[in-house]
């Protein structure tokens, strides 16, 4: 890549520097005609124009005016980064400045203030780099460029949007067209501060940044803290602490999206809790009813009395109700023949602690790809007894195939629009691209279509679409990878 030498900064409200670095938008306003390859480092002024933010970006800062993560403190600004710019537009009528508000952080007014002192309103498209580190320069009070201490020499290895988005969102700006999801940028401003505290939040802010097009790439993200209890289910499933292992049976359950409202001890789900001498180890009410029993176990088998116990205790606690729910033993020994009988006599699934693990990291993972009323028919079908776990097993399986192939077609958009330099793919010409590649499985015309439309819709949003004539002239676009990790 060729080196880039850069002298000189150019001066912007540090709100507007915040939402280049963030994605936010690609403009700035400038004073005159900026021409293509120009290229500064950006230079964040104070936030005495606050009147040019709209009152939803507001979030971008605290109660005090200030940038939560501030580009100015005391007499020192850090430069963070550098753009070059790609283009120029002047508007002068209202129609143009309320399309550009809706594209960027400031108001309509503001805009037309400006307007009334120019006759023209200077836009200027910037491609932003981040700085390998940021650069401390001591405050100016004044010009509309200022001198670097010393010119940095960097190279465009990191911008802050790809080639492929930059170039969508640069003409959706060149034609002023309106936001695609408004709603959504409404709520990502809500997240904001909620984001600063709840790692929840984080993620989706990030998500729903990637989806809008403003962030190209997945933020380092912590690691999600259940994944640290869901670790130990098959280690405490495997010991002789069969106290802690009910209640991580519990909260699995919950986390896989079972509930159940009753607080009864003896018949709930409540993870701080266990079923105590005489109740239940867990019970299920919500989507469908699901009955069990937990054995943690170090190496004995288990005998019958552990299937026999749900068995009398389904009844007493449940009555009638006990023959219309699923039931499962949760347990890591091996049961014996007589057992083994009895649980396979009385359709009952015997799943390993391991299993379970596996099951609930899919679905912390995956959001969504757990689907309960597809597990349903599995645990409801023989085989029963230890042989159940088989064929649960058998379902992470076809679960993961599925995340394979989505996997699988998101790169292979990401690959195409690469090589091609194009900004979207038509259908057909992706349905003929993944015939020929090495895909997971072969895909009918209109299963491929219907996978693209899932992996566009908002809620998942690794890739954008724009809506064609007919089904094969939908066009999708890239957003955001979908990894995969067993």
């Amino acid at each position: 890549m060729p080196l880039v030498n850069i002298d000189k900064a150019i001066r912007l409200p540090a709100p507007d520097v915040e939402a280049l670095i963030q994605g936010r938008m690609i403009a700035a306003i400038v004073w005159r005609t900026f021409n293509p390859g120009e290229q500064y480092a950006l230079y964040p002024t104070d936030n005495s124009n606050m009147s040019l933010i709209k009152p939803k970006q507001m979030s971008l800062f605290s109660e005090s005016g200030q940038l939560e993560l501030p580009l100015v403190v005391l007499d020192k600004v850090s430069i963070k980064a550098w753009a070059r710019c790609e283009f120029c537009q002047t508007l002068n009528d209202s129609e143009s400045l309320e399309a550009l508000s809706r594209l960027t952080v400031w108001t309509t007014e503001a805009l037309q203030q400006i307007l009334q002192q120019r006759p023209f309103i200077f836009v200027a498209y910037l491609r932003v780099y981040l700085l390998p580190q940021p650069l401390e320069i001591s405050m100016q009070s004044s010009g509309n460029f200022v001198s670097l201490p010393k010119s940095l020499t960097v190279i465009d290895a990191t911008p802050v949007l790809s080639d492929n988005i930059f170039a969508k969102r640069r003409k959706q700006l060149e034609k002023l067209e309106p936001p695609e999801h408004p709603e959504l940028e409404e709520l990502q401003s809500a997240l904001v501060h909620l984001s600063t505290t709840n790692p929840k939040a984080k993620q989706l802010d990030a998500e729903i940044k990637m989806f809008l097009g403003w962030s190209e790439n997945s933020p380092t993200a912590k690691p999600d803290p259940d994944l640290g209890w869901i670790k130990t289910i098959s280690q405490i499933g495997n010991s002789s602490d069969g106290n802690t292992f009910e209640k991580l049976v519990r909260k699995s359950l919950i986390e896989l999206g079972f509930g159940n409202s009753n607080r009864k001890p003896e018949a709930s789900l409540d993870p701080e809790s266990t079923g105590g001498a005489g109740g239940l180890d867990f019970y299920c009410e919500t989507p469908y009813q699901v009955v069990g029993e937990c054995k943690a176990t170090k190496s004995e088998t288990v005998a019958d009395g552990t299937p026999a116990q749900l068995i009398k205790l389904g009844h007493k606690h449940l009555q009638e109700q006990y023959n219309c729910c699923i039931k499962i033993i949760m347990a890591a020994g091996q049961l014996n023949r007589h057992a083994n009988k009895t649980a396979i006599g009385n359709h009952m699934n015997v799943i390993r602690p391991e299993t379970l693990q596996r099951l609930v990291e899919l679905k912390a993972k995956h959001p969504g790809s757990v689907n309960l009323l597809e597990l349903k028919p599995c645990l409801e079908q023989e085989p029963f007894g230890q042989d159940a776990d088989v064929k649960v097993n058998r379902y992470i399986e076809r679960v993961w195939d599925k995340i394979k192939v989505r996997s699988h077609i998101v790169q292979l958009v990401k690959d195409f629009l690469e090589r091609t330099k194009s900004t979207s793919v038509e259908f057909n010409q992706l349905h003929g691209a993944y015939a020929f590649s090495m895909s997971p499985q072969p895909l009918k015309y209109e299963e491929m279509h219907q996978i693209l439309i899932e992996l566009s819709s908002p809620l998942t949003g690794y890739l954008g679409r724009i809506k064609g004539e007919d089904l094969g002239r939908d066009r999708f676009y890239f957003l955001r990878d979908l990894q995969l990790d067993d």
